[in-house]
């Protein structure tokens, strides 16, 4: 199945490539700003939380001490919760959204899924380079341990794939799920130590959040790029179990139900 797969995206390829560079020029479009503005709605929501939170959080951060650490910190875990949050919300409204194409144009549909998370890559490619250029100057930029961030980035992906994809084929035949999802996902982001470190928090309530597998990936990007260490891998193994497991069922209930979700759109 996966070797299937494999040959119809590599014989589409075109149309893929095609269709995240025209998504992408879409969205500018007639814009001043352009793909500035990719940068502009993360970057207010890391101003208003540092104006906010940065004292009372600068010594609640263990082993760092200036006014940058809380900055850091942040924009540690929101640019990389942005990049789960923009795959799985494109992805659970990818078929609805293309439902036209579906219906005129004869293609693999897994394209869809690979057209948003490509689309998601670049946005966040785009972000994460000014981050980088604000650590280097700034003279905060990790050292060996940024090494580290290709194989969590291919964790987070892999997991909000495997989610976006199958809340996007349950969207089509029961549509609250996209509704549902996007009120979930407010209540996760705040069940996830990004804003707060989880050390503040009472024990009984450090278990609970724990239990997130959201919050080891979190708490390894706040590692690497404020302390310049490496992730414990061990607690890694949660969220990759969990993510082949949806991207396993995703897959095979896309095969199942692919030619009635064409029917129900």
């Amino acid at each position: 199945m996966l070797l299937s797969l494999y040959r119809s995206l590599r014989s589409y390829r075109g149309f893929i490539l095609g269709s995240v560079k025209r998504e992408f020029q879409a969205r500018y479009r007639n814009s001043l700003f352009g793909a500035l503005w990719t940068v502009l709605n993360p970057l207010s929501m890391i101003i208003v939380y540092t104006v906010i939170f940065s004292q009372i959080m600068r010594a609640r951060l263990p082993g760092v001490d200036d006014g940058l650490a809380y900055s850091v910190y942040l924009c540690a875990g929101l640019l990389t919760w942005g990049l789960f949050a923009e795959i799985t919300t494109r992805s659970q409204s990818m078929f609805l959204e293309n439902a036209n194409l579906l219906k005129k144009i004869s293609f693999p549909r897994i394209c869809l899924p690979v057209i948003a998370l490509l689309n998601a890559g670049i946005n966040f490619a785009i972000i994460l380079g000014l981050f980088f250029g604000f650590l280097l100057i700034s003279g905060r930029l990790p050292g060996m341990a940024l090494l580290a961030l290709i194989p969590l980035l291919i964790l987070q992906v892999v997991f909000a794939a495997g989610l976006g994809m199958l809340l996007g084929i349950l969207n089509v035949f029961f549509r609250d799920v996209g509704q549902m999802f996007g009120i979930c996902l407010q209540f996760w982001f705040w069940l996830t130590p990004i804003v707060y470190p989880l050390s503040i928090l009472p024990p009984g309530i450090q278990h609970v959040i724990s239990l997130n597998p959201m919050t080891a990936l979190m708490t390894s990007y706040q590692n690497v790029f404020l302390y310049n260490q490496w992730p414990d891998w061990s607690s890694m193994t949660p969220l990759l179990i969990i993510g082949l497991v949806l991207c396993a069922l995703a897959l095979h209930l896309f095969r199942q139900r692919v030619g009635e979700m064409v029917d129900e759109l």
